[in-house]
């Protein structure tokens, strides 16, 4: 894996939340068309996403939001 792959990968979930400037989502647009491999994960992650958003639209029982809003506290407190 070279620089601009490692680089791609670093930045796909940015590059998928629309995250990044234009001329940075250029650039990996750009290294995603001329590398296989790399295009590879992103369109992996691209179709996950595809497919949690679809299963996610049943209602969500309110444990599990609570267990997911702890579990996202306990992160945040580990990261201060």
């Amino acid at each position: 894996m070279d620089e601009h792959c490692i680089e791609a990968v670093e930045l796909l979930y940015h590059y998928l939340d629309g995250e990044l400037t234009d001329a940075r989502r250029g650039l990996i647009q750009n290294h995603l068309d001329d590398c296989p491999p790399c295009f590879q994960a992103y369109d992996f992650e691209a179709e996950l996403r595809i497919v949690v958003r679809q299963k996610c639209r049943d209602h969500v029982p309110e444990s599990l939001m609570l267990r997911v809003a702890a579990a996202l506290r306990d992160v945040e407190g580990d990261e201060e």
